[in-house]
């Protein structure tokens, strides 16, 4: 498995769907399990809806038991994971209960202003493509999870890619 990184809006979505169509892969979003965990109601989906809305990180035992749930469901053995460890806290955490490690970090690099453009124009109806908390979540991606980046990248796992145009 290996895991995809980049700031919000960087393209990891998008070229996640690619990487399955074309390298027989699962996807695991960790935000679209989360958003699907919110969707069922559930006493764990408000406290991360609340989470999300302050644009804060959400726990790593919640995250890492939706995608462990999520990779056993799966049948598959290959899978990129989006959007998680979203900071050093998550890395360890994961790595730690699941007892392994990426194969391969791929970090999409790409600048804000081009991620915040794309946000803003996605429309996809998410509470959190508002301004106020896209900016929030470049902030939180640039304290928290450029650490786990370069954590990864000095064990020489990372594949950076530019992902600044279309």
């Amino acid at each position: 498995f290996f895991f995809v990184t980049g700031g919000p809006g960087s393209g990891k979505g998008t070229q996640c769907t690619r990487i399955v169509e074309n390298f027989g892969f699962t996807h695991l979003s960790a935000g679209d399990l989360l958003r699907a965990e919110i969707k069922s109601g559930s006493e764990n989906g408000t406290m991360i809806s609340n989470m999300i809305k302050e644009g804060k990180i959400v726990p790593s035992e919640v995250t890492i038991n939706l995608l462990q749930k999520a990779m056993l469901e799966s049948g598959n053995d290959k899978f990129l994971i989006d959007g998680f460890p979203r900071n050093e806290e998550n890395r360890a955490a994961f790595e730690n209960v699941t007892k392994i490690e990426p194969e391969f970090v791929l970090f999409f690099d790409c600048p804000e202003e081009e991620m915040e453009r794309r946000l803003l124009s996605r429309n996809q109806g998410r509470d959190d493509d508002n301004i106020e908390t896209i900016r929030k979540r470049f902030r939180v991606f640039v304290e928290s999870s450029l650490p786990v980046v370069e954590y990864y990248d000095m064990k020489g796992k990372v594949r950076k890619v530019s992902t600044s145009s279309p």
